[in-house]
């Protein structure tokens, strides 16, 4: 099927320092490497799905200045169709990330030109022929309704990456299709439920599941981080709870895995792929991101997560 991806919303140069553990708070450590680099979310949500072989269309906004140049020639460069990038007078968004030696990190973003990025952007045009439009939260939740319902009038699938959290409207709610959460936030859009351990039975989903689907919210995806993800599809009878095992790898630099798992859950959806599927395609893909520095730069290409898929 491969059918083409929307992607809409931010783009960020990465400001990578990396050290042997992250500072405590009024501390200060010296670093033993720097870095910048092409991110934020969508774009590498983009560039990760390119990379797998999808046909992406990226909408967002960025500086005129070299980071927005930067960004521009790196997802283009991976095959993403970059002409809907608006060029603002706002700087360039950018992510300030610490990275400790364990592949572990935190991150600040600053908006700069990603807080332009408006519902008016969002033309119904640029999502005819759309397979799935893929968001996150980091541009305004107003443009990102706009895109989900244009996402939704096209008769796309609609994949929400609730990250980095916020209380979500019902009517974005409704709008989303496949609903893309790590436990913690999980937890945090059902006012507190507690997610199972990672090595609970499939069993003890089942709250998460009906909560879920209470919301309008029949296919969830929850990310365990290392320890591998979980499918919730109220809508499978069959199989409605479905574990999907961590591709184990030795983690370099964490920055970045989810937004290749998330993008590489589009791309297999775009072509024809179960949400199963998808996510077990989507673990080896993040898994292998981890294990080099930087994001983008990072993110494994089709030739690349075949052996381990298939368990070379």
């Amino acid at each position: 099927m491969n059918a083409r991806i929307v992607v809409a919303g931010s783009l960020n140069a990465d400001l990578t320092i990396y050290c042997e553990r992250l500072p405590m708070p009024g501390e200060t450590l010296h670093g033993n490497g720097f870095a910048v680099n092409p991110g934020g979310k969508s774009a590498n949500q983009a560039v990760a799905a390119g990379k797998l072989g999808a046909a992406v269309t990226l909408i967002g906004a960025v500086g005129q200045d070299s980071n927005g140049d930067m960004l521009v020639a790196s997802t283009g460069g991976a095959g993403v169709d970059v002409s809907h990038v608006q060029r603002v007078a706002e700087p360039t968004g950018v992510a300030i990330i610490s990275v400790e030696d364990s592949g572990e990190n935190s991150i600040i973003i600053s908006a700069g030109a990603n807080g332009t990025l408006s519902p008016a952007a969002m033309e119904p045009a640029l999502f005819d022929g759309a397979g799935v439009v893929c968001l996150c939260l980091e541009v305004s939740l107003a443009t990102v309704q706009a895109a989900a319902q244009a996402g939704h009038d096209a008769g796309a699938t609609v994949l929400l990456n609730l990250s980095p959290y916020a209380p979500v409207p019902a009517e974005l709610a409704q709008l989303t299709d496949v609903l893309l959460v790590n436990a913690h936030e999980a937890s945090q859009f059902l006012d507190g439920l507690a997610m199972p351990d990672a090595d609970a039975p499939a069993a003890a989903w089942h709250g998460a599941l009906s909560a879920f689907a209470a919301r309008g919210l029949k296919q969830v995806l929850v990310t365990l981080g290392a320890q591998g993800s979980v499918v919730l599809d109220s809508s499978n009878t069959a199989e409605p709870v479905v574990r999907i095992a961590p591709t184990v790898v030795r983690a370099v630099d964490t920055t970045g895995a989810g937004d290749a798992f998330t993008g590489g859950v589009a791309a297999r959806l775009a072509a024809g792929d179960t949400l199963i599927e998808a996510a077990r395609y989507a673990s080896v893909a993040a898994a292998l991101a981890a294990t080099k520095k930087g994001t983008q730069t990072a993110y494994p290409s089709v030739a690349e997560v075949a052996p381990t898929l298939n368990g070379g």
